[in-house]
């Protein structure tokens, strides 16, 4: 049986067998997080949320996936049919693809690549492709105008969350999610980690991140009020089910660069327990938390006063900082506190 795992075939089905696993991760954790979604925005309204369908509502949105996978796909008469079909499935697609360089172990990762974070930034860039097909092959000025402030709002925040990443890779002298943990497994613990050497970036990070994937108070693309659900709105049954479920796990991408980036990953926060994927999962749930907290008590901002921040507050900051971290890494201050690659982290 050994010997059959090193012929090709066996290669194949190994490589398989991971991409399925990763695969079986992220759609399970959908289940959860679409839950606990809902169940802390109804916490904070004084309401029950799900708690009818399985025990304390877990089942819920299984339930809701059904229903919208058994209902009718209704394709506008003047839309492009091709397209229309087309967009949600790149959403999901391009979603899911860049788990495949996140470890959530030592070890634990489906492709560890050099480049990681880069690759994770170029499929992160093409999901608004997604959005821009799903808007233009409706056939409709609302979903149109939804996309087309979907493709400026994420491109405006990538310009920060790129500009951000660069100050961590300095730090760290590598593109590799390993390497940048690694490199926050100092004696200092807790403390060694980037949160602390890059404090002011980890605030930017996060309200960016929000901006990039659409959640309150930056989901202008889709906001009823104003667009009537935006670029979704033409979509029903389970091309509407793949554009949520992308927009759920390109949210969970972002805890999960969080805490590769920022929180040490795998790494234990305590002294004398052990490192392992259970405290990455932990970090991950929290930050998720921190996003459905977001949604429940924050007022939606205008779009002006969104692109604003995001181009004469946030870039300049990040640009700025990106400037101070390369002269803290050169002359490594404080012991070489911001140049982990040349301390050997």
């Amino acid at each position: 049986m050994a010997e059959f795992f090193t012929t090709p075939l066996g290669t194949f089905v190994i490589i398989l067998a991971q991409c399925l696993a990763v695969v079986g991760f992220v759609m399970v954790s959908l289940l959860f997080l679409v839950y606990g979604d809902r169940k802390i925005w109804a916490a904070v309204q004084m309401r029950r949320g799900p708690n009818v369908v399985g025990t304390w509502g877990l089942l819920q949105t299984v339930a809701d996936a059904l229903k919208y996978v058994v209902k009718e796909i209704v394709v506008p008469a003047g839309a492009d049919k091709a397209v229309f079909m087309l967009a949600p499935m790149t959403s999901f697609v391009l979603a899911v693809l860049a788990w495949a360089v996140i470890p959530m172990n030592e070890g634990w990762v489906l492709s560890d690549i050099n480049v990681a974070v880069l690759f994770v930034f170029a499929v992160s860039s093409l999901e608004v492709y997604g959005v821009i097909m799903g808007g233009w092959a409706s056939n409709s000025k609302y979903p149109f105008l939804g996309s087309l402030r979907s493709a400026a709002q994420m491109i405006s925040y990538e310009v920060s969350l790129g500009l951000i990443i660069i100050g961590v890779i300095i730090s760290t002298g590598s593109l590799n999610f390993s390497a940048i943990v690694g490199a926050q497994d100092t004696a200092y613990g807790f403390f060694g980690w980037y949160w602390l050497p890059h404090f002011p970036m980890v605030f930017l990070f996060f309200i960016s991140a929000l901006a990039e994937t659409n959640r309150p108070p930056f989901d202008l693309p889709e906001a009823e009020s104003e667009l009537v659900a935006g670029y979704q709105v033409e979509y029903s049954s389970t091309p509407f089910l793949l554009f949520m479920a992308g927009e759920y796990i390109a949210i969970f991408l972002m805890c999960a660069l969080m805490s590769l980036l920022f929180f040490g990953g795998w790494l234990s926060p305590i002294p004398g327990l052990p490192d392992g994927v259970l405290w990455m999962i932990a970090k991950m749930a929290f930050f998720f938390f921190l996003f459905a907290m977001v949604k429940a008590i924050t007022p939606r901002y205008r779009y002006d006063q969104l692109m604003r921040i995001g181009w004469k507050v946030f870039l300049p900051m990040s640009l700025g900082w990106v400037v101070i971290v390369a002269f803290l890494a050169k002359f490594e201050v404080l012991g070489g506190f911001w140049a982990r690659w040349a301390i050997g982290g």
